[in-house]
């Protein structure tokens, strides 16, 4: 199968200048398309295991799954070429051999909870779970970051106000090393983490009156957060409140009830 150059360039944000520049060979970008989707049945099922892991946990609300688009794989590998080549060196280039490694979110599991303060117990359980080779706590300007910090987890201060702790797993399912990316986030965060996925995708760079309106919507998606944590905490001590008294009444009745035998 050949990965046509024209219609692929139409369909996202890559250029010919870019792989002109980057001087890549569109003939090996044809043979990493065509290896990935000769890998996709495979990887399906591997995040779906992942997946239905994660499934057990009873603090993860809901969890998705998905396999990274063909398409989208070569765009990325495109741009990122750039940033390789300045990090290996001039001679770098993605291939066959290097690509699996070099991507890492070929395989993407999301794990969204309800409260910000069940992340630990489900980075906990991730950690206990599976191999994790790297952590990166993707956070807003001014957001409070002392527990990643206690734990020693790599921070991203993210002008978009994109917020997710994203975790790389290695695993062998067969005899071939696999890495996958696990997200976790809150379901504020991940109604946010959609819009603004969305956004950045039908633009080059995002309108000015978008861009102002996607930082209000993410302020109002962190106190959301915010106020759903502060409901939490109130039910949890009005459950403890209620046991508390209901304990007292029933001591209570049954003094009354030894008192009244007493006569």
């Amino acid at each position: 199968m050949e990965l046509n150059k024209e219609v692929f360039l139409k369909r996202t944000h890559t250029t010919e200048e870019d792989i002109i520049k980057n001087e890549i060979d569109w003939a090996i970008i044809n043979d990493i398309y065509n290896d990935f989707e000769s890998y996709r049945a495979s990887y399906e099922s591997q995040a779906g295991f992942i997946a239905d892991t994660l499934r057990t946990h009873k603090k993860i609300h809901s969890v998705k799954s998905r396999v990274k688009d063909s398409e989208r794989l070569i765009e990325k590998i495109i741009r990122k070429t750039a940033g390789r080549k300045e990090k290996y060196g001039s001679e770098f280039n993605f291939s066959i051999e290097n690509y699996k490694e070099e991507i890492n979110d070929l395989i993407g599991v999301r794990a969204i909870h309800i409260f910000k303060e069940d992340w630990e117990a489900i980075h906990n359980f991730i950690y206990s779970t599976w191999k994790v080779i790297e952590i990166t706590a993707n956070v807003r300007e001014g957001d409070d970051t002392k527990r990643f910090e206690e734990l020693n987890i790599k921070i991203h201060s993210r002008k978009s106000g994109y917020r997710s702790v994203h975790y790389l797993i290695e695993f062998y399912p067969t005899s071939q090393k696999v890495i996958a990316e696990i997200q976790v986030r809150t379901i504020f965060e991940e109604g946010y983490g959609e819009i603004d996925h969305q956004l950045r995708y039908s633009h080059k760079k995002i309108p000015e009156v978008l861009a102002l309106n996607l930082l209000l919507f993410n302020r109002i998606a962190g106190s959301s957060d915010e106020m759903a944590s502060l409901i939490n905490l109130l039910n949890r001590n009005w459950i403890e409140m209620e046991s508390k008294y209901e304990k007292i009444i029933e001591k209570k009745d049954k003094e009354i009830k030894e008192l009244k035998e007493l006569k």
